[in-house]
């Protein structure tokens, strides 16, 4: 699929479609986008990536392409479906024994049990991510058209978001995603925001 945005050509495809020779970039694209969460882990993006780049799951991640480079990108998963598929010897080899462990008990924790669609024909998008460079340039938008034009689905969640990022939260409203749950989280000086939303789109 290519879009238009501007001047900007932005072409979405399946991560494995791209393949390995891809896999290094697209992940590079989502430490960017997560690196403040993964920052306990290691402040150090090439070591993050090396990290976790064996456990992007490609066949799930559809990834926006500018000037042939990973710009952007988010997963789409059903029920039972993973998007991430980690390996804790790998972790522990790139993070240290201690925080490798950690990675692998958070990781299974919160990255992984399967997607959160709960009926046929609901799907999940998780994962949007954008790199910085190309930021601003409708990257980000342009997956999530992309996604939810495919066929197959009826309805779409983004699940537990932060409610501080107003930037994701505005640019989910725009592409048609309403909140449909608010779940307040405990320690809120300590995480720094109040709750998670959640939000969901019909299929046009």
């Amino acid at each position: 699929m290519g879009e238009a945005t501007g001047e900007t050509r932005i072409e979405v495809r399946r991560g494995d479609a791209l393949g390995e020779a891809y896999r290094r970039a697209i992940t590079e694209v989502f430490v960017e986008g997560f690196g403040d969460d993964l920052a306990y882990f290691s402040k150090d993006t090439v070591r993050l990536t090396g990290a976790v780049e064996h456990m992007l799951v490609l066949e799930r991640f559809h990834v926006a392409l500018i000037d042939g480079r990973p710009a952007a990108l988010a997963s789409l998963t059903e029920s039972g479906q993973e998007a991430i598929d980690h390996d804790a010897r790998t972790l522990r080899r790139h993070l240290g024994p201690v925080k490798g462990t950690i990675a692998d008990r958070v990781f299974r924790t919160h990255f992984q049990g399967g997607s959160g669609a709960d009926r046929p024909g609901r799907a999940e998008i998780g994962f949007v991510a954008s790199a910085r460079r190309f930021r601003g340039r409708g990257a980000a938008r342009a997956v999530l058209h992309h996604i939810v034009s495919l066929p197959g689905h009826d309805e779409f969640t983004l699940e537990d978001i932060k409610d501080t990022n107003a930037p994701a939260l505005g640019l989910y409203e725009s592409v048609g995603f309403r909140e449909y749950r608010r779940r307040p989280v405990r320690h809120t000086r300590w995480s720094g925001f109040h709750a998670y939303v959640s939000m969901i789109r019909a299929r046009d």
